[in-house]
This record gives structure tokens, C-alpha cells and sequence, in this order.
């Protein structure tokens, strides 16, 4: 048996009740382990090419991972993949709170949901039953008063007003975190189903317990001793990336139209912290802390990360911190994903200001977004169009070539000319303009320790690739991204900071050994058969006592690496190729800077290149042998 399962999946199908386990084979779990490598290895066996997303035909699949709710550090995330409805291709939206850990308890690794209930409906699931409930007291509640009526034991997952109206960026929430990209929440509210909720008291079998504790406790101490995940995350969130890249041209601004803005310093981390901040806050089990609590309408809530801060910030021209705040409170409870939504008011800003439709809305202008807010969750006015997204706006009212989307999902707070593997990155993540899929190289281009020159395409392509495995292999054990933090020591970032000629170094080597670095995690996974250091990779050695596997450094790359392929498939089957591995001219062939040539992202030069290291072929469709390498059937 393995360890960390419960060894149950659960399936329910809303239209007629039924309600039933799910097989999942050794070999499967083995393979795709959980989180989003399970989620779409399922969506692909269960869900037929072609199937409308809002359709009752669409299936919503929330996984967690084997260490979930064992108490390994920063290890209870939840994963829902379902197709999207603002993308048509695979989305896996992964989220902290604590859902996943109460549906271990329940019993389960993992929920099925397909069709579609008759009236409003909740799922309640237990180490005793699983029933379908009415949720007409609900239907119509913001998320904090659904999760409010909900019995406060069990964890949950539920939408708001954004949600049930089918807003095709609406998100769901748990407690204060959410599942928030590609319109998860309108699949939810296109069945009917309000909420699921679920508890219990089983736990997994974990082979070694006394073993696994020690090695947790380890790894908590890892954290606490690395400088991003005990200083500058703790100390500012994520928004202490806010002034890194305004001053490094990352910075939207306007509508995406330039790379910094001179008032950006009022909506920063260090702003935020010294005027707002009540306490840091932490996900379920995590020693990170990185969530900001702040005072809204004399409530202590969840204050604004930092794709909020800079969508509804320099994006709009607004530099007022207490409103930003406010907005994203708003959007919480109403279930809007704030990437898209800062996305969509900056395109119809400008669309506005150039004549393409009619709008109040204006860079600058603060007083009438909580009324569009509104709109778009309700589907009112101009916000019956805007809760379509950009793509669409863009298709109905022109401005194509400044409505900011890859694949249809709006791409978040980090400008892609002042970092063009970033935008490489966008480009091709399966999901979409996807910062943490695309690899988040930005990283290593602008906002991190070492810095590699962000102009440059050379060795772009394997560092998206190598950046990409990594974050793909973390996310599928169900760890959270901020842990991959690690795998550059302090010691090296200390080095890299004394030294100009270490930190020259460290950059010419990673701009020269890129491509070479990305193909090599192209070996099997026996040519690896190491564990590495636990330093760097707490993650390996975490997972292998916790499932009682030989868990090594090759099969940790080729989990990445599957995990990324076989959503890749999913696209490829619904029509994706290499012509939507793309970004709107404003970001390919506008000059961010017109004294900085390179300042644009040279899509055309780096694709190829990636294609090639990834195993693809020119249409950026998996190779048969890519697919064999990595034992991913069709």
C-alpha cells in the first residue's frame, strides 16, 4: 500500500445523484502522484474532446497529494482541473486554505463532480456519507456568508454572486484563499453546486512515521533558514515584489503600455506593511506566513497580494493603497479573480480613451470601479461583456492588439518586455498567460538574488523549461510553489550578493548553459537515480518516506515533466498548436522603451528553440518518443 493515500476517489454525478468510488490504479498514482499531474491525467481519460465547458458534459476534479494533511510544511494545497470556459483548454487552479486536508479526513484523495443538479445544490461529503443538499438559503450569498452557514468543522470550497452568474473569470474560494484563474467557479456555478464541504477524523498510513516526523521537522527548519521564505516573505508577502520590478520594467502599467510607473512606491509591500498591515497569516500547516491581514470597512480580512496590487494599481493608474485594498475585498466576496479582473478594466480604459466602446471607466480614475465590480459579477450593462474577458472584448470591439491574453486567459502582473523569457513563458503555458506555469522566470530575469540579463533570448527557452519542471513537479506533490525557493542556497545568494564577480558569473552561466541545462532534464529518470541535497530539495526525500517509494532526483524531473506533457496533450487534443503559443503585438512588437531595441519579446526566435527541448515537434505537439520517455499513454 502506498503511503500518504487515502485510497479513494469519489465520483458524484449531479444530474442524477449518483454517487459512486472511482478506480485509480498503483501504477497511476505512481506516475502522476496528485494535485494537478492527477487531476489532468483524469480530466483526460474522462472528459471527450469538444465538450462545451459551462455543459453539464464539463467534469470539475479537485485532488490533493500525498503528503496532504500529513503535517509536512506548506504541503495542503488543493487542486481543481476542469477545461475552462474563458480558454477552452485544460485549467488546474491551485489554491492553500484548508479544503484538502478536511477531505483527507473524509477519507478521500480526490472528488469527481460531473453534471449538472436540477435547482442549487451543496455537497457534503463525510467518512460516513456523502449527500447532495439543498442550497437554495445560499444561492445568492457573497463567499464569506456561505461559508458562514456552513457547519464551521468542515472545510470548504464555495463560489459567490461571480460564480452563479457564469463570469468567466469567477474563482472559488476557501476560507480566504482561492482557486482563482480560468473560471473554475463558473464550471462550479454551471452545475449548480454552491459548495462542497467536507470532514472527518481518518488519516493516511504513512510507512515510517517516527522517520517522516523527523525529516518534516527538518524541513521546517529549511524554510526558517532560507532568506526569501523566513525575511523577505514573511516580512512583505509577495507584494515585496512591487518596487523590485518597478524598478526593473516588470511593472504593469497602463493597460501594459510601459514598465514603471513613478507612483508605484504608494501601492508597495513596505506601504502596505507600514499603513494597513494588522498580522501575517498562514496557510493550514505552513511556517512561510507570507498572507497580509488588513483592516477593510472596520473588518479584519485578506489583504491584497501582489498580482492585485499591480493589476489594480499601476495598471489602472491608481496609487490609492486603502482603495486597492477595498477593491480586493470586494472581489473576494463577489468570487472574481483579480489578475483577470485588473486585466479587463485596463483593456476597457483604453478601448474607452481610444473611442472602441462607451465607458466611464478611465485611467485614474477610482471612484466607479466598485460599481463595475459589481457589474461584471452580475453581468450588468458593459459588465455583461467584460465578464466574457479580454479576448472576447477584443473580438467585439476591436483593440485586439492591446487586449493582454495568452490563449484567452489574461496574463498577470509582470511586463513581459522587460523580462522576455517570462513572456516566453506566457506564451506557452497550457493555461494560458500564466505566470507560475509559464515558469516564472522573471526570477531569474528581474525580481530575484541573481539576475540574468532579461533582454537576452539566449538560453531563454531551457531555463522557461528547467523553471516550468521544477514548479510542475512541486506543485504535483502537492507543495506549495514558495517552497522551490530553496533550491538556491543561501549561501550561494550570499556569495552572490558579496561578490560582483560571483553574481557576473552565476548570470553568464545561466544565460550560457540554458538550453543545455533544459535538455538534460530530458534524460530518464534512471540516468538520476540520486537523492539530492535535502537542503535544496526537501521535497524528494519528503515524498519518498511519506509514500515509502524510491523517490529520486530523476523521477522528481520526470514528474515535472510529465505532469507538464499530458496537459500539453489535453490541448493538442482540442485543437491547441503553435499558433496559440502566443501574445498581442503590444508586447511582441511594440518597444517598451523605444532607446532599448530589445525591449520586446521575440516570440519568433525562442519557440523553436523550446519546441526542441521540449520534445515536441514544430506545431508544439509531444513526439511519439516524448510521450513513450515519459510513459504518458494517449
Amino acid at each position: 500500500m502506498l503511503g500518504g493515500y487515502m485510497g479513494r476517489v469519489l465520483e458524484v454525478n449531479l444530474s442524477n445523484g449518483e454517487r459512486r468510488l472511482y478506480p485509480v490504479s498503483r501504477r497511476i498514482r505512481e506516475l502522476y502522484v496528485g494535485n494537478k499531474g492527477l487531476g489532468t491525467r483524469l480530466l483526460y481519460d474522462l472528459l471527450p474532446p469538444g465538450v462545451d465547458p459551462l455543459s453539464p458534459d464539463n467534469i470539475m476534479i479537485v485532488t490533493t497529494a500525498p503528503m496532504t494533511g500529513t503535517g509536512a510544511p506548506s504541503t495542503n494545497r488543493v487542486n481543481i482541473t476542469t477545461k475552462s470556459p474563458l480558454t477552452g483548454a485544460i485549467v488546474n487552479s491551485n489554491s492553500g486554505g484548508n479544503f484538502g486536508v478536511h477531505l483527507k479526513r473524509a477519507g478521500y484523495d480526490a472528488l469527481i463532480v460531473r453534471g449538472k443538479a436540477p435547482k442549487p445544490v451543496y455537497l457534503k461529503i463525510t467518512e460516513d456519507e456523502v449527500s447532495i443538499e439543498d442550497a437554495k438559503e445560499l444561492w445568492g450569498l457573497d463567499t464569506h456568508e456561505t461559508q458562514e452557514k456552513l457547519p464551521k468543522e468542515m472545510g470548504k470550497l464555495v463560489i459567490g454572486p461571480a460564480g452563479e452568474n457564469l463570469v468567466k473569470f469567477a474563482c472559488i474560494v476557501s476560507q480566504e484563499r482561492v482557486n482563482g484563474r480560468a473560471g473554475v467557479g463558473a464550471v462550479m456555478g454551471s452545475k449548480n453546486l454552491k459548495a462542497v464541504i467536507a470532514g472527518g477524523k481518518m488519516k493516511p498510513y504513512i510507512p515510517d512515521e517516527e522517520a517522516y516526523r523527523e525529516t518534516c521537522k527538518a524541513w521546517r527548519e529549511v524554510l526558517k533558514a532560507h532568506p526569501a521564505t523566513s525575511q523577505q516573505l514573511p516580512s512583505y508577502g509577495t507584494a515585496s515584489f512591487i518596487n523590485i520590478c518597478n524598478a526593473t520594467f516588470t511593472m504593469p502599467t497602463r493597460n501594459f503600455k510601459y514598465g514603471t510607473w513613478e507612483e508605484t512606491e504608494k501601492v508597495s509591500g513596505e506601504s502596505l506593511a507600514e499603513k494597513y498591515l494588522v498580522k501575517n497569516t498562514a496557510c493550514y500547516g505552513c511556517v512561510i506566513a507570507c498572507g497580509r491581514q488588513v483592516e477593510v470597512q472596520g473588518k479584519k480580512v485578506k489583504g491584497p497580494e501582489y498580482e492585485t496590487l499591480g493589476m489594480l494599481g499601476p495598471n489602472i493608474l491608481n496609487s490609492d493603497l486603502k482603495a486597492i485594498c477595498e477593491f480586493n475585498y470586494q472581489a473576494d466576496l463577489l468570487g472574481l479573480d483579480t489578475i483577470s479582473l485588473g486585466n479587463v478594466l485596463g483593456f476597457v480604459m483604453e478601448a474607452g480613451e481610444k473611442g472602441l466602446l462607451k465607458t466611464e471607466l478611465a485611467f485614474g480614475k477610482i471612484d466607479n470601479i466598485p460599481q463595475a465590480i459589481e457589474d461584471i459579477a452580475y453581468r450588468r450593462g458593459l459588465g455583461e461583456d467584460m465578464a466574457e474577458g479580454v479576448r472576447f472584448l477584443s473580438q467585439k470591439y476591436g483593440g485586439k492588439e492591446f487586449a493582454i491574453h495568452s490563449k484567452g486567459l489574461e496574463i498577470p502582473s509582470y511586463e513581459p518586455r522587460g523580462a522576455v523569457g517570462h513572456g516566453l513563458g506566457y506564451a506557452v503555458s497550457c493555461r494560458g498567460g500564466c505566470h507560475l506555469q509559464g515558469g516564472y522566470v522573471v526570477y531569474l530575469e528581474a525580481n530575484g538574488p541573481i539576475t540574468v540579463d532579461p533582454l537576452t533570448t539566449r538560453g531563454k527557452p531551457g531555463l522557461v523549461v528547467m523553471n516550468q519542471t521544477m514548479l510542475e513537479a512541486v506543485s504535483t506533490l502537492g507543495c506549495c510553489n514558495f517552497t522551490i525557493f530553496t533550491m538556491l542556497m543561501p549561501k550561494l545568494l550570499e556569495l552572490n550578493a558579496r561578490s560582483a564577480l560571483v553574481a557576473k558569473m552565476l548570470s553568464l552561466g545561466f544565460l550560457y548553459s540554458g538550453n543545455l541545462l533544459g535538455k538534460s532534464l530530458s534524460m530518464p529518470s534512471w540516468t538520476i537515480p540520486v537523492k539530492p541535497p535535502f537542503m535544496m530539495f526537501p521535497q524528494v526525500k519528503a515524498h519518498a518516506q511519506c509514500t515509502g517509494t524510491n523517490f529520486t532526483m530523476g523521477k522528481f524531473i520526470e514528474l515535472g515533466q510529465r505532469s507538464y506533457n499530458i496537459d500539453k496533450l489535453f490541448n493538442v487534443r482540442e485543437g491547441f498548436a503553435a499558433k496559440d503559443d502566443s501574445l498581442p503585438e503590444r508586447l511582441t512588437e511594440e518597444l517598451q522603451r523605444s532607446e532599448e531595441p530589445n525591449s520586446r519579446v521575440r516570440l519568433a526566435e525562442m519557440l523553436p528553440t523550446y519546441y526542441k527541448i521540449r520534445g515536441w515537434d514544430q506545431e508544439g505537439r509531444p513526439t511519439d518518443k516524448t510521450l513513450k520517455r515519459l510513459k504518458i499513454e494517449r
